[in-house]
C-alpha cells in the first residue's frame, strides 16, 4: 500500500532455507595428523566500542501526511537491497554526500536539521557518524521515469507499521524524478515519530515487543519496481485469487 507511499496488496513469500549437510563416513581417513590452524581476524578501523553504539528513539510528533494507493510489484523480489551502519563514532574511509542504487537511478542521503549527514564508504560498505539526540531523516531522490516502492527499516523495525522489519513489507511510493523523506515512525495517516539517535537502550527497537536492542545501529533499504501507474492494468485470470499465506489462527 502505498501512501502516497504504501502499497495495499502485501505480497507474502514462504522461503523454505535447506540446510545441505556432508558426512564424511565415505572419506578415506588419512594416517598423517591433521595440524589444526587458529585464525584470527584484525580489527576492523570501523569495529564499534560499546560507548559508542547508537540507536534510534521515538521522538517528537511530526506532521507527515500519506495517501494509500494502489499499486502492484513488477517482480516478488527486490530490484536492490542496501544498509548502513551507524554510531557516534569517526568513521574511516571515503566520504560521500549520498549512496547511488540501482546504477544511479535512486539517490539515498540522511539529513539532520543542520544539513547532509556524511556517509562513509569503506570495502563496500557504508557508515554514518550519529550524535545522541540529533533528529535525522531518510531521503531517496528518484532520478529516472520509473515508479519504485522503498522499504525501509531502522535497528530492524519496519518504519511503517513497527513490527519486525522484513524485505517483503509494504513500503513507501517513490515517484518518477520526485523525492521522498522519511522522518520517522509512522504513527498514523498524518503524522510519525521523528527519528532521533539515541542510547541503545532507550531505543524503540529495544522498548517494543516487535524489535531487540542487539538489531540497534542499522538502517536497511529495498527497493521493489512498480508498474506504471499511467497504464491501464491489465486484468489477468487468477486460479487461486484467495491465496494470502498461511492459515490465520483462530480470533
Amino acid at each position: 500500500m502505498a501512501l502516497h507511499q504504501k502499497q495495499s496488496v502485501a505480497t507474502v513469500l514462504l522461503l523454505v532455507l535447506l540446510t545441505a549437510c556432508s558426512s564424511g563416513s565415505d572419506m578415506q581417513k588419512q594416517s598423517a595428523p591433521s595440524i589444526q590452524t587458529e585464525s584470527t581476524q584484525a580489527p576492523s578501523a570501523q569495529d564499534t566500542a560499546e560507548s559508542e553504539r547508537l540507536g534510534t528513539k521515538w521522538g517528537d510528533d511530526v506532521n507527515s501526511e500519506v495517501t494509500t494507493v494502489d499499486l502492484r510489484r513488477t517482480s516478488n523480489e527486490p530490484i536492490e537491497q542496501m544498509q548502513v551502519r551507524y554510531a557516534d563514532k569517526s568513521y574511516t574511509g571515503r566520504a560521500v554526500n549520498s549512496m547511488s542504487l540501482l546504477a544511479g537511478k535512486v539517490d539515498f542521503s540522511m539529513e539532520s536539521d543542520s544539513g547532509k549527514l556524511s556517509l562513509y564508504r569503506d570495502n563496500g560498505s557504508y557508515y554514518v557518524q550519529g550524535k545522541s539526540g540529533q533528529a535525522y531523516r531518510l531521503v531517496y531522490h528518484n532520478n529516472s521515469d520509473n515508479t519504485y516502492e522503498i522499504v525501509a527499516s531502522v535497528d530492524g523495525i519496519n518504519v511503517l507499521d513497527g513490527s519486525a522489519a522484513s524485505r517483503y513489507d509494504s513500503g513507501y511510493v517513490l515517484n518518477p524524478n520526485d523525492d521522498l523523506v522519511i522522518e520517522g515512525f509512522r504513527k498514523s495517516q498524518s503524522s510519525v515519530a521523528s527519528f532521533i539517535f539515541s542510547k541503545p537502550d532507550a531505543a524503540y527497537a529495544a522498548n517494543t515487543n516487535a524489535g531487540s536492542i542487539s538489531n540497534t545501529g542499522v538502517i536497511g533499504t529495498v527497493i521493489y519496481e512498480l508498474y506504471n501507474p499511467t497504464e491501464p492494468r491489465l486484468s489477468q485470470p487468477q486460479a487461486f485469487p484467495a491465496d494470502d499465506g498461511y492459515a490465520k489462527p483462530p480470533q
